[in-house]
């Protein structure tokens, strides 16, 4: 395992004869009825108020991010129904050694919720951006989903049981000014939701996409980070509009998808402020 997704403190969990790297703290005693769910982009905005809403709703959330401190933090708050799960999208090896570092009893991940993603140097005009942040946009939001759930779906396809959670936006179904990037980002994973759904039909996999409006988050901030005055920016954008989501509105969402009857799926939930 490469030493940079290593967790700082952690202990060797002993299964069997082989030895999996594991921090104590967050060895729990689950309830076999338990479900789990993965969670990408967990450390802030709606990824944590996505896990949450899924820790009050019964669930047992593997939050996954690249910033360690923050997701402890937010396990501080949690407690032991969430794992905090040092992850990268954008790096394969970190994806195909993430159970690596978790213990096996959080292997059977019954939901993948897809939440990770950025606009870093977006909301400007094409040829006014940089190339290479433009690449890392679609680098993260469409071949960071493509990395994890591919890493995902073979436990789900061999029980014949899972749900999978794309974060979408209404910029996949709209292009705007100054968004050509983000929004192709998100076309992507509109296209990819819908015919990875019609894939499984039948296995017993669940593919929604939920695709909000604007939501009020860091987001915007981290979107200016290459500005001096991103703060001040990102809320006068805010600002600009009459409304806005919050992230647990968006997470609302998420759980109503999830507790629809074997026999529903909510194949796209468009959510936009009142």
């Amino acid at each position: 395992m490469p030493d940079q997704w290593l967790i700082p403190g952690s202990a060797l969990c002993v299964e069997g004869s082989g030895f999996i790297l594991w921090d104590k703290r967050y060895n729990m005693a689950m309830n076999q009825n338990t479900q789990i769910a993965l969670v990408t982009g967990a450390s802030s905005g709606i990824g944590s108020a996505i896990a949450k809403s899924l820790i009050e709703a019964g669930f047992t959330v593997i939050g996954a991010g690249r910033n360690m401190d923050a997701l402890q933090m937010l396990s501080g708050q949690l407690g032991e129904p969430f794992v905090p799960l040092l992850l990268d999208v954008n790096d394969s090896d970190s994806v195909a050694t993430l159970f690596d570092r978790l213990c096996p009893q959080y292997h059977q991940i019954d939901v993948l919720v897809n939440n990770a993603g950025h606009d870093v140097g977006g909301r400007r005009r094409f040829d006014q951006g940089d190339t290479e942040q433009w690449v890392n946009i679609i680098e993260t939001n469409v071949s960071g989903v493509i990395r994890v759930t591919r890493r995902i779906i073979g436990g789900m396809i061999n029980r014949g049981n899972g749900h999978i959670v794309n974060m979408g936006s209404v910029a996949g179904l709209h292009g705007y000014a100054s968004g050509s990037i983000y929004s192709a980002s998100k076309h992507a994973i509109h296209g990819f939701s819908e015919s990875l759904r019609l894939d499984y039909v039948g296995m017993g996999i669940r593919v929604t996409e939920i695709l909000p409006g604007l939501v009020k988050t860091r987001f915007a901030a981290n979107r200016f980070s290459h500005e001096i005055d991103n703060e001040e920016k990102a809320e006068a954008f805010y600002q600009s509009f009459n409304s806005w989501l919050n992230p647990e509105d968006v997470a609302r969402t998420v759980v109503f998808s999830l507790q629809q009857p074997e026999n529903v799926t909510i194949s796209q939930l468009v959510v936009v402020p009142g």
